[in-house]
């Protein structure tokens, strides 16, 4: 009897036991798996916020695996041999929630990793530079998840409501840039009736305005002042867009657009004077919000100035039936490529200097693969651009000269990062490899 009682009992935890060892297995196979495939494609350099995981402290629950908003689409996080591990450190956009869902407290967020480093403003909790008085919110800061950036420009203006004096006969408050985080600091700013300007040298959105026409930009549930909630999830750039510009509306709130910052003069206790291309301010707190795209990386070859080169896609219809080369390894050039290719008639040539798209999603260098897989993409690794001429491209790939025939060139390498901006106002950059 006692035999039949143990059988009764112990049977079934040796059926739970199997089972969760057998998915644990399964789950170890499939991120094995994964890794390998990252590691052999050269893809382990994370490119935005990413974790790091403690393997002393994870005991492999797996909460942050779930806690993934890019789960399943990219397998980000994985269990290999029971710890949590980055399998596929290319596909994070730091979004963090795999480190609120940690129970152990096993996970850190940092910026770059031990081989490439990340030029990153120093900032305190509240946003504030070492330069008291200018804040930082956004991209620029790096955090460039669309979420993230609404709600840092929120706080930094709640922050200096808090601990900052206001103006006299000079403004509060000079906001720089007026995409995510710059629009959210204006609705933040005038909602708590703060004198207050916003300046943008190009349109409302910023980089998002920046994207190919149709992109869709993936974003999350955020709270935007004077609106409310937004419930975004996925959507199309022009949605998004769209859905600002009747904020902006509405809310009244002010932008001035089309003026540059030319110079920022620290007054030290009259706080600051900012000179752009259309006149000079007096204001008390500076908020930077403009992104670390800056101004396009050019390529320093002769011919780049011909009309025919250009820095951005803007609507892929244009290069109908035309030849065009992209220039570029990250996501931008290769969602400009294959956007183009997708247009009747158009004939598109990729040139990267790389051996292999370590900067770009595994979304983008799939649809990449297919395109040169059908013919619609005639891709050029290793190959650099030498000349570019009214007609053709001069390539330069394997040590040999390579003639493109083409209309146009979209070039995108980048951008050149302000930091010599930031120097000369005295803001401190601290190149983060692999730290918080």
């Amino acid at each position: 009897m006692s035999g039949l009682l143990y059988l009764v009992y112990t049977l079934p935890l040796l059926l739970i036991w199997w089972f969760y060892s057998r998915s644990r297995h399964a789950a170890h196979q499939a991120s094995q798996k994964a890794y390998e495939e990252s590691r052999s494609a050269g893809l382990l350099e994370p490119v935005s916020l990413h974790p790091v995981i403690n393997p002393n402290l994870c005991v492999g629950c797996g909460s942050c695996v779930r806690a993934c908003p890019e789960q399943p689409t990219h397998q980000v996080l994985g269990l290999i041999n029971g710890k949590a591990q980055l399998i596929s450190p290319t596909d994070c956009i730091g979004h963090g929630a795999c480190r609120t869902a940690c129970p152990m407290d096993a996970i850190s967020l940092v910026f770059g990793s031990a081989t490439r480093g990340v030029d990153i403003p120093v900032l305190n909790a509240k946003f504030e530079t070492n330069v008291p008085g200018i804040f930082i919110a956004g991209e620029l800061g790096g955090m460039g998840l669309i979420r993230n950036a609404l709600e840092q420009g929120r706080q930094a203006v709640e922050a200096i409501c808090e601990h900052r004096p206001r103006g006299k006969k000079e403004l509060d408050l000079v906001i720089v840039g007026a995409g995510p985080a710059g629009f959210s600091a204006s609705l933040e700013a005038k909602s708590r009736g703060l004198r207050c300007i916003t300046l943008e040298q190009d349109s409302l959105g910023g980089c998002v305005f920046q994207y190919p026409r149709g992109k869709v930009v993936m974003t999350a549930p955020a709270t935007l002042p004077m609106v409310g909630e937004v419930h975004f999830k996925h959507t199309s750039k022009e949605a998004l867009l769209q859905f600002w510009l009747d904020a902006e509306r509405k809310t009244g709130v002010k932008i001035n657009y089309k003026e540059r910052v030319d110079l920022i003069l620290n007054l030290q206790d009259q706080g600051f004077l900012i000179r752009t291309s259309a006149g000079e301010y007096l204001t008390r707190n500076i908020l930077l919000a403009i992104g670390r795209r800056g101004t396009p990386r050019k390529l320093g070859v002769p011919g780049e100035e011909l009309p025919k080169v250009v820095y951005r896609l803007i609507d892929p219809e244009q290069y109908a039936n035309q030849h065009v080369l992209v220039v570029g390894g990250g996501d931008s050039a290769i969602e400009a490529a294959t956007s183009i290719a997708a247009v009747e008639g158009a004939h598109v040539t990729l040139s990267y200097r790389g051996a292999a798209f370590d900067r770009a999603k595994a979304s983008n260098r799939q649809r990449l693969e297919s395109a040169v897989k059908s013919g619609a993409i005639d891709l050029k690794l290793t190959s650099q651009v030498q000349k570019i001429d009214p007609e053709s491209v001069i390539l330069l790939q394997g040590g040999k000269q390579i003639e493109v025939q083409n209309q146009s060139v979209i070039i995108s390498a980048g951008g050149v990062l302000p930091n010599d901006f930031l120097r000369k106002v005295g803001i401190e950059i601290e190149t983060k490899y692999g730290t918080a």
